[in-house]
């Protein structure tokens, strides 16, 4: 497969040009089983030579160990890499779990010197407020966050699992370059409020689990086949009788694979990469991925064409989806030394 072959888009109207896809980098640390760190570096090359130039991780990801893998590619690619990390995820202590979130000021500075040193980096590209505190006005946590532009630390502000109004708020005292949300076949929820309000004000959409963390491969047939470790155990969609309705909705998608050569992952990025065009902004799925043939399967997505008949068949599928993205977080709260 050729070097380069994503198209390059505009993120939103205030950001830089960036591949078409990304590379959602969290499942090299953990959460989704062991991950080889020399293969996780030739998925890397692999994602650098397919076009992809936005990485995408956070200090939550292996509790900062994500960062610091990344820290010499990114420095080793300055110039051809857009780092997006993120803050606002509390950690429990020795745990993969976690109960907080914190969006004050304090905080995002002191977790963006920490990133930074990580990273080995004098500023990140992207910057993104990994979840909304709902104990902080949206308006302060972005204040705090365009100190950091203003300081040189940071170039872009970003946030993630936002609503429109939210947005909106927050577009208003610092521009915002992109919205980090969970956005496949199987997860529209955000084209109720977040995608319209983006596209009015000229967000960019970064679709994080575009594949459904797997259940739009194909591959996951069985979680039995999954290693103890892996948080999809614990996710809704992938147990019991969920799983079962979900995997029988593939069958739709398969059939269309199959009219293009294609795999279901591949139908699964097409259609999102159509959202684009559908909904008038600059969608980038980051796709994760721990293996270079996986990596440039994905990016092949971009030159797939779904039809209007094929878009039709596909459309009904998310309300037909068993089970919540997440079990309960109805316990997350918020922390303040």
């Amino acid at each position: 497969m050729p070097a380069s072959i994503l198209p390059v888009v505009p993120l939103g109207t205030s950001g830089p040009s960036v591949g078409a896809q990304g590379l959602g980098c969290m499942g090299f640390s953990e959460f989704y089983g062991p991950s080889a760190p020399a293969q996780a570096r030739e998925t890397l090359w692999a994602a650098l030579d397919a076009g992809v130039t936005m990485f995408d991780t956070a200090d939550l990801y292996g509790d900062g160990e994500n960062e610091t893998f990344l820290g010499p590619f990114v420095r080793a690619h300055r110039e051809r890499v857009l780092l997006a990390t993120k803050f606002g995820i509390v950690r429990q202590p020795g745990r993969r779990t976690w109960s907080q979130v914190r969006g004050d000021r304090a905080y995002i500075r002191r977790c963006a010197d920490a990133s930074l040193k990580r990273l080995g980096l004098d500023t990140i590209d992207l910057y993104y407020a990994h979840r909304r505190d709902p104990a902080v006005p949206v308006e302060e946590t972005v204040g705090a966050m365009a100190e950091l532009v203003g300081e040189g630390k940071v170039r872009h502000l970003g946030l993630c699992e936002v609503t429109g109004p939210e947005l909106r708020a927050a577009h208003a005292v610092h521009p915002i370059t992109a919205v980090q949300s969970e956005w496949s076949l199987f997860s529209r929820d955000v084209e109720a409020s977040a995608v319209p309000t983006a596209a009015e004000l000229g967000v960019a959409f970064v679709a994080y689990s575009p594949l459904g963390r797997g259940l739009l491969t194909g591959a996951i047939t069985d979680t039995r086949e999954l290693s103890a470790g892996d948080t999809r155990l614990t996710m809704p969609r992938f147990t019991g009788d969920h799983a079962r309705t979900n995997a029988a909705l593939l069958e739709t998608v398969h059939t269309i694979a199959a009219q293009h050569a294609a795999t279901p992952a591949q139908i699964a990025l097409a259609w999102l990469h159509r959202r684009s065009r559908t909904h008038g902004l600059t969608v980038v799925p980051i796709p994760g991925t721990r293996r270079p043939a996986r990596l440039r399967e994905n990016a092949a997505a971009t030159a797939i064409t779904l039809s209007e008949a094929e878009l039709a068949v596909l459309e009904p599928l998310a309300a037909k989806v068993a089970g919540s993205r997440y079990a309960d977080m109805s316990s997350t709260a918020t922390a303040r030394e």
